[in-house]
């Protein structure tokens, strides 16, 4: 079963937006319905422990989306349980990308460190409770007591130690009289339950670490399954929708909020995380390829963070139009790079000006063209929005044309430039080849050409039509520039399968260094997103300067997921 889209969602909308429902909307419309709750609450609870990436970016959609929808409200929460792994730099980052992806949580900025005290007193209600114990075995001795997925565990022998006891090893583990490791807190539930979590799972562990929010008042954290539950509870949660590898943890999600809180319950409800074809959705193993130095840094553009993707050239708008037509689904399936790659196409056409840019450069000396004279070209900035206008760029004797535009002796259906042969130049003139020249190597280094002056703006007075016609720059008035162009970063459509790092795409990157653009493209600034005419779209780099132009290659001009849809139809 694939991800769901449009079609495949149930008629039944929202009754105030109209959006396309689906099952989480179906909960969601059934609970407003009954009265079960008057506002939805919804929250994106990202660990400060990494970037976030193209999968994050489908949960803030999701999350975010439906408390616009329903006008509601989503929080945004740091789980920032886990000291050893977390850093102010994330949590920057994380904020930075959500609003660049065009969300805002308004006044609900939260922490789970924010209920430390609050999560603390739960744990010593639970002891007290006779629901909690504190462990001395060793974490190899909790896994192997664990039992498996077809045998029941083992209980500890310190599983019935008495109330007072570990209420006062519980309290000296606060006090930091002990090291890591040496004990944790585990809830008492049932250690021959078909559910491994629910297997006396720990909730508390010693991390002598200094946390970033509040220093070094504590050497215990709650792990992530005791924090989560409570947060979305005292922050008043209605629906905590998170990814399908949470499924076997919703019965301890429920578990604990049965024990120890008393208002209203948020509901888990879990879909399907987002696999994307020949991409890598683990913050860990992203962590490793940067500090393998395979990759430059998590914004490296052949990443897919979303600072990556930003880089590149990615739109917000395309980035949230994937997510919509991916939709939400209750079972796992990998989604094709080529669909994100379309979104990007649309949205690019539409806003993206266009210029004309040569990545390899072959030199044409127009001969019959009078030396010195340059002529100003009118030419569309963007056939897509009228109102883009239009811009001027220079023609002159010598121009610059690609090096794949040329052939010497070419093969049936190349219709581009060969000797006798005549083109189009974009914008400008018919120009005919009619001589070769080339090195001592026999390389070909300049091509001389004649011009037909009638032909001014692409057509020819008698009529007559040419087969191809021809992006190029001026060789006088041009800029150099550097030119990044991507692959993908693996080889394989599921880079885990086998060994990672032999699916690392040796030719993910290559670079362009004698790049020839318009004049026009001086004052660019980083970020900045253009057409390349015949090439694809490419966006300036953070390194460009007025002096080296820098651009990235964003995505280029074919199609392969329209191709594929025309096909099936």
């Amino acid at each position: 079963m694939g991800e769901d889209t449009f079609m495949d969602r149930p008629l039944e909308n929202n009754p105030d937006t109209g959006t396309p429902s689906n099952f989480i909307r179906n909960i969601i419309n059934e609970d407003l319905r009954t009265g079960k709750h008057k506002e939805i609450v919804t929250r994106f609870p990202p660990e400060p422990n990494g970037y976030l990436h193209i999968g994050h970016a489908k949960s803030i959609c999701l999350n975010f989306g439906l408390a616009k929808d329903y006008g509601g409200t989503c929080h945004l929460r740091f789980d920032d349980t886990n000291p050893e792994k977390e850093e102010v730099e994330y949590i920057e980052s994380i904020q930075r990308d959500v609003r660049w992806l065009g969300f805002d949580w308004g006044d609900h900025l939260y922490y789970a460190s924010d209920y430390f005290d609050q999560l603390y007193d739960y744990a010593v209600d639970l002891i007290k409770q006779g629901k909690a114990y504190v462990c001395s075995l060793s974490s190899e001795e909790i896994r192997e007591y664990r039992g498996t997925l077809t045998e029941p565990g083992k209980e500890s022998p310190y599983r019935n130690r008495s109330i007072e006891e570990n209420l006062e090893l519980f309290e000296r583990m606060r006090n930091g009289e002990f090291e890591d490791g040496e004990h944790v807190l585990r809830a008492k539930i049932d250690m021959a339950s078909p559910n491994v979590v629910m297997r006396d799972p720990i909730i508390y562990r010693i991390r002598k670490m200094e946390h970033h929010r509040t220093g070094d008042k504590w050497c215990i954290y709650p792990m992530y399954d005791f924090t989560h539950c409570l947060s979305d509870a005292i922050e008043g949660i209605t629906h905590s929708i998170c990814t399908l590898e949470f499924e076997n943890n919703r019965a301890l999600y429920d578990w604990i909020l049965d024990q120890v809180f008393d208002g209203p319950h948020p509901q888990q409800i879990e879909f399907a995380r987002l696999n994307l074809s020949y991409t890598l959705m683990s913050k860990r193993k992203l962590l490793d390829l940067i500090e393998k130095g395979i990759v430059d840094g998590w914004d490296d553009p052949r990443m897919p963070t979303l600072v990556g993707l930003r880089r590149r050239g990615y739109t917000p708008e395309a980035i949230r139009d994937f997510c919509d037509r991916i939709g939400v689904a209750k079972a796992n399936s990998i989604v094709d790079v080529a669909l994100l790659e379309h979104c990007l196409r649309e949205d690019l056409n539409q806003r993206a000006p266009r210029t004309m840019a040569v990545l390899r450069p072959l030199k044409v000396v127009i001969e019959n063209y009078p030396e010195g004279k340059v002529e100003m070209l009118e030419a569309l900035n963007n056939p897509q929005d009228p109102s883009a206008g239009t811009r001027l760029i220079p023609f002159s004797r010598e121009i610059y044309i690609e090096q794949e535009d040329f052939m010497e002796n070419p093969p049936r259906k190349f219709y581009r430039l060969a000797p006798g042969r005549e083109v189009r130049l974009r914008f400008a003139y018919f120009i005919t080849c009619t001589d070769v020249i080339k090195d001592d190597d026999g390389n070909i280094v300049e091509l001389r050409c004649t011009y037909d002056p009638e032909t001014k703006g692409g057509s020819a007075p008698d009529g007559r039509k040419v087969r191809a016609t021809m992006h190029w720059v001026s060789a006088e008035h041009s800029l150099p520039a550097e030119v990044r162009i991507y692959d993908h970063l693996f080889t394989k459509e599921d880079p885990n399968e086998g060994d990672l790092y032999e699916n690392v795409n040796p030719n993910s990157l290559e670079v362009l260094t004698n790049v020839r653009v318009e004049p026009g493209m001086k004052d660019v600034k980083p970020e900045d997103k253009f057409q390349f005419e015949r090439q694809g779209y490419f966006c300036v780099d953070k390194d460009s300067t007025q002096e080296r132009l820098v651009f990235n290659q964003t995505v280029p001009l074919r199609d392969t997921w329209a191709k594929m849809q025309k096909k099936k139809k």
